[in-house]
């Protein structure tokens, strides 16, 4: 508190000139005084208090002030903080807060996860996986994020995801740690612990989750971390995209270089598209059927193919319909929208699955269309 009567003080008096010095003085000097008395009882033992006592009383003395009359006025308030600086941001808004570092808004990368499954990494490398069991899609200082993928039918070497877990890691300007699972049948719009947002922190609202369509697709943002993340299932099999910040993406240690949102998927865990699609009735029907979603022969398009025919469920069309569409919202740079490689994704299959991916394609339609 003294401290704070003696700056006042030093203000008050630092540029006084001129022939009304002398009474401006007496004023500031009436005002440290009343300054001090109010500090008496707290500051009684602080050497510092009694030295300003004395020195108030013959500085008084020797320039003449009374100890009664007019006192300095108040210091003004110092000027509101400025809203647009880093101090007031709200540091759970990742882009305003990167803004004001850098200047420029942050870059963003995308990744998804879908069907057989197919891989689209990070840096737009797309890979066709086996994957069976529990491999990491990202595992960096913010995000963990882990597919469990189960053969698509039995002997078969395609899997498809069948579980996803997702941890948004504790941060404690913003959020606790946060836990969301989906599994086939069990789409949840809702963390592990029943929570919809990030908890009880003031940047909680900076996590939240929201169901777009009951069962089928989920949506969770991450503003504090600009990331943000969609989860679909089609079928008997879930999806997964991401929209992350570059910053985000990137930070992990060398310990942590598994991940195929990164690197793709590990090159024994490949599987080849290229002797695919060679004038075969199933292929052919399949071709038809993605066709209606999937216009672009691109990599989708050949994802779609492979995984209709490897499967024998239409539904497989939507999964890689979701995909592209979740890509076409997430990639920052819309001309890397399609992808285009040699060769088509269908397997070999017998002439006599024709007539049931025929059947399979009519089902789908009805549902569809009720």
């Amino acid at each position: 508190m003294i401290l704070r009567c003696n700056s006042e003080y030093v203000a008050a008096t630092l540029n006084l000139r001129g022939s009304g010095r002398t009474a401006a003085y007496c004023n500031a000097l009436r005002s440290y005084s009343h300054c001090t008395r109010k500090t008496a009882r707290t500051c009684r033992g602080d050497l510092a208090f009694h030295s300003a006592v004395h020195g108030i009383e013959d500085l008084m003395i020797q320039n003449n002030c009374s100890k009664e009359g007019p006192t300095s006025p108040p210091r003004p308030r110092p000027p509101a903080p400025n809203h647009q600086g880093f101090e007031s941001l709200d540091i759970c808004d990742y882009e305003k807060s990167f803004l004001y570092k850098h200047g420029q808004p942050p870059s963003y990368q995308h990744c998804a996860a879908f069907g057989d499954p197919h891989i689209r990494t990070f840096h737009d490398d797309f890979h066709t996986c086996r994957v069976e069991g529990s491999w990491p899609l990202l595992d960096n200082d913010y995000l963990f994020v882990q597919a469990t993928s189960a053969p698509v039918a039995k002997g078969s070497n395609a899997t498809v995801t069948s579980k996803l877990t997702i941890i948004f890691k504790n941060m404690k300007e913003c959020i606790d740690q946060k836990v969301y699972q989906a599994e086939i049948g069990n789409l949840p719009a809702a963390f592990e612990d029943g929570s919809v947002n990030g908890g009880e922190r003031p940047g909680g609202s900076s996590l939240a989750i929201r169901e777009l369509s009951p069962g089928r697709h989920v949506e969770i943002r991450a503003q504090y971390i600009g990331t943000t993340i969609a989860v679909r299932q089609a079928g008997r099999q879930l999806s997964f995209s991401i929209r992350a910040a570059e910053e985000v993406a990137r930070a992990f240690t060398e310990e942590q270089d598994l991940q195929l949102c990164v690197g793709g998927c590990p090159r024994s865990q490949r599987i080849s598209r290229s002797e695919c699609c060679r004038g075969r009735g199933a292929a052919e029907a399949a071709r038809a059927l993605c066709k209606e979603m999937l216009p672009v022969e691109d990599v989708y398009f050949q994802s779609c193919v492979f995984d209709v025919v490897t499967s024998g469920d239409a539904n497989f069309t939507m999964a890689a319909h979701g995909a592209l569409e979740d890509a076409r919202v997430f990639l920052p740079d819309a001309e890397k929208l399609h992808i285009f490689q040699a060769g088509a994704g269908c397997p070999h299959a017998s002439p006599s699955f024709l007539l049931l991916l025929l059947l399979a394609a009519s089902l789908w339609a009805l549902q569809s269309h009720f």
